[in-house]
């Protein structure tokens, strides 16, 4: 069992794309008695491959003991919202859909996964956000998309 443990932390390493991101700020939602409170904090992502696009995700952080430590295991409720900062900059090869960032919301098994997705019909951005979990899933998800347009003057 150990094995498969660090082989899957070694394997979720190794294939996500994990971007520090940004915190610009937490508001408490729950009062906790012992450890942490409960949250929800606002991280800035900027998109690593395509310049002039930045992501903004809230999303829910446990408290208590557990989350004080980093063991507790996030809710998958978030949001997530994109916007162009300024001129938009594609790399010629990139790909229809890509996993553009994750953070992973437990200590091994769930993560938060945002994925671009390049709508040329439209000449947009999707940005869409869901959260992950090994072995079954989770339906929780967020949508954001950026029009390609020119900027400034």
């Amino acid at each position: 069992m150990k094995n498969f443990l660090k082989f899957c932390i070694l394997l979720s390493s190794m294939t996500a794309i994990n971007i520090h991101a940004e915190e610009v700020d937490c508001v408490t939602t729950s009062w906790k008695l012992i450890g942490a409170n409960h949250k929800v904090c606002v991280q800035a992502y900027d998109d690593p491959k395509v310049k002039g696009v930045s992501c903004y995700m809230s999303q829910a952080k446990k408290g208590g003991i557990k989350g004080s430590f980093g063991l507790a295991e996030d809710p998958a409720q978030f949001s997530l919202d994109c916007r162009q900062i300024g001129e938009i900059i594609i790399d010629s090869r990139l790909p229809e859909q890509e996993v553009a960032f994750t953070e992973n919301t437990s200590l091994i098994f769930k993560e938060t996964r945002v994925v671009r997705i390049f709508d040329k019909k439209r000449n947009t951005l999707v940005y869409l956000a869901i959260s992950r979990k090994i072995i079954d899933g989770a339906p929780a998800n967020s949508i954001s998309t950026v029009p390609i347009m020119p900027w400034g003057k």
